[in-house]
């Protein structure tokens, strides 16, 4: 369940690890999981989605326009990371070491180096890998600090330091998942190192274990096959026999346990008891090593035991068993140049921008496929598919990148032409002509307000309601004298003057505040006016120069154009050369299996020739 949950994790990839290491590191508690810049959560949607090249691309972008401000350290150790996981590890190597050299925590500058290593592992860099896996100066927390003791060994084993790498792995904690692979790893590298009892036990322990999953079941009977073939090679076969009886009859590894159980018996003379299980290995699939030796190992043991006749006739069959294989080996060959082994695998395991994490998870149903199953799993095929599939990945981008370099023309030769009709259009329209009478107009305005307040003209600032009684009282003023009664008259003029006196103190009182107010209507239209001006010296401006930038956005995308056909053709070139490497690997493994039964046909033949030639003296004895 540990080891599970760990994958799950890791799952995200090598970048988000690192990021969680440095957030983890440095932020208050608080602050960890606020993302403060939108294009920042951006890039964690797709990182979190497994997009991490639309992930990458999107975060070297931001970077590039500067809108991760609260977020530049940990997005550079992002791109660290997420570079990482497409095994540029040159690339995030720098990306790392000068977060280092700016101060990075301890905790980020051991964690980074460590991923580090295990992607130059993966891919076959073994010294880079150990340069690196050495700049970790403290222990990682929690189950890292043992993967990093196992992947340590496992560099040490490789340069044949055996005693230097048992000490690595006897460090690894009793509690951690990674105590199993520790235990197998050290086992095998004491053997390998001579100390053949200390090895015998470690393995001796894992084999006799009760595992919880598939994972340490097949690493239990890892263990145990290879328990039995060292003795078998020591010449101890007896020692052999319960280590092969552990191992499960339909596991990965019960083919090649078959076998050895059945040489076991051959070991010591018995040949009967030798038959049971080559027997049972000889009706398997033939594309497995195991099976095809046990074709030659049953005539072998009919044979010993005298059955001459059965031996005869499981010889033949074996040839012809032999004969097709090859034949349907040579087919595979021929499949495998045309180049359909890749691109069947592809198709069968998508997962394009999965980056480091990405795996073969299911063999394509064809002729060539079925024979490499065990090179499939090699460290070495895997990254190289890894490769070829990147660089698919790629070269599809790099097209449809290509053909929107189409569409970006038409987009500026749009708003060339749109720009070249329209912006004199507007500059010389009715709405831009508008400006200058408007700039008049003001000017007359605020002369007039000044000549209001230099006089204290009230009525100058009336309103229209205003504005209308003054006119009424005025016309009730002049109507006055055409009274006919003197009496009369008197009375209206008495009203009118107190009529007219209310107006002029409303005028009065509200004369500061209506000033105040007019002069900064003025001032709000003139700055408009300005402005409006201001955009009508910019539109000129843009006349001006607009056809200098639409040239400068050609010239970018000229450029642009040059670098995408120049890294078509790197990608393309690339991509075949992986094509041609893979195909070689496994051309290589197919070839070597053919010799291998061409091998077992001689071995037949001549068994063959051995047995006519025995039954000829037996007859001749007879006479």
């Amino acid at each position: 369940m540990a080891r599970a949950a760990r994958k799950r994790v890791c799952v995200l990839g090598a970048a988000l690890v690192c990021m969680a290491a440095f957030v983890a590191s440095g932020a208050p508690a608080a602050e960890r999981h606020v993302v403060r810049d939108p294009h920042f959560g951006e890039v964690l949607f797709y990182l979190f989605q497994e997009d991490y090249f639309s992930a990458l691309s999107k975060l070297m972008t931001a970077q590039h326009f500067q809108r991760l401000p609260h977020h530049a350290e940990e997005a550079e150790l992002l791109r660290g990371g997420m570079l990482l996981s497409y095994g540029l590890h040159q690339e995030a190597g720098r990306v790392f070491q000068a977060l280092i050299d700016a101060g990075a925590p301890p905790s980020v500058r051991d964690r980074a180096w460590f991923y580090l290593a295990k992607i130059r592992y993966q891919r076959g860099y073994i010294a880079e890998a150990e340069a690196a896996i050495e700049r970790v100066q403290a222990p990682l927390p929690g189950e890292l600090e043992d993967e990093r003791l196992v992947l340590h060994a496992m560099l040490l084993s490789r340069r044949k330091q055996y005693r230097q790498a048992a000490e690595m792995l006897r460090r690894v904690s009793d509690r951690s998942a990674w105590t199993a692979y520790g235990q197998y790893n050290l086992g095998v590298t004491l053997i390998q190192a001579g100390e053949r009892d200390a090895g015998v036990k470690l393995l001796d322990e894992i084999g006799s274990k009760s595992p919880h999953g598939e994972e340490l079941t097949a690493l239990r009977d890892k263990a145990n096959v290879a328990l039995a073939y060292a003795f078998l090679q020591s010449d101890d076969p007896a020692w052999a026999e319960p280590y092969l009886g552990r191992v499960r009859l339909n596991g990965l590894l019960s083919n090649k346990a078959l076998l050895g159980m059945g040489w076991m018996h051959a070991a010591l003379n018995e040949y009967e008891r030798a038959l049971v299980p080559w027997m049972e290995l000889a009706d398997r699939s033939l594309t497995d090593t195991a099976v095809q030796e046990s074709l030659l190992a049953v005539p072998f043991a009919l044979g010993k035991l005298g059955a001459y006749r059965q031996s005869l006739a499981r010889y033949e069959s074996a040839l012809d068993a032999y004969t097709h294989e090859i034949t349907r080996l040579d087919q595979a060959i021929v499949a495998i140049r045309r180049g359909a082994l890749v691109e069947n695998i592809l198709r069968d395991n998508p997962g394009e921008e999965s980056g480091w994490y990405w795996r073969v998870r299911q063999l394509p149903d064809t002729p060539e496929s079925r024979y490499l199953a065990e090179l499939l799993a090699t460290n070495e095929f895997q990254e190289g598919l890894k490769n070829y599939r990147d660089l698919g990945f790629l070269s599809s981008t790099l097209n449809t990148w290509a053909r929107n370099i189409g569409v970006y023309r038409d987009m500026l030769a749009t708003r060339r032409q749109g720009f070249a009709e329209r912006l004199p259009r507007v500059i010389a329209g009715e709405r831009a002509l508008q400006v200058e009478r408007l700039r008049a107009a003001h000017a007359r305005e605020v002369q007039s307000l000044a000549r209001v307040e230099s006089e204290g003209n009230a009525e100058a600032l009336a309103d229209e309601r205003e504005r209308m009684l003054a006119s009424r009282l005025e016309r009730v003023r002049a109507g006055i004298e055409g009274l006919v009664e003197p009496a009369q008259r008197e009375t209206v003029r008495e009203k009118h003057r107190l009529m007219r006196g209310l107006l002029t103190w409303d005028l009065s009182t509200q004369y500061s505040r209506r000033l105040r107010d007019e002069k900064k209507a003025l001032q709000e239209a003139g700055r408009l006016i300005t402005e409006a001006d201001g955009r009508r010296e910019a539109l000129l401006q843009a006349q001006a120069q607009a056809p200098a930038s639409f040239d400068e956005f050609d010239k970018r995308i000229e450029i642009l154009r040059d670098r995408i056909a120049r890294a078509q053709g790197k990608v393309s070139a690339a991509a075949r050369a992986q094509e041609e490497y893979l195909a070689k690997l496994a051309i290589t493994e197919l070839a070597r299996r053919r010799e291998q039964i061409a091998s077992y046909i001689t071995q037949a033949r001549f068994a063959v020739a051995q047995i006519y030639d025995q039954a000829v003296r037996a007859a001749e004895k007879t006479r």
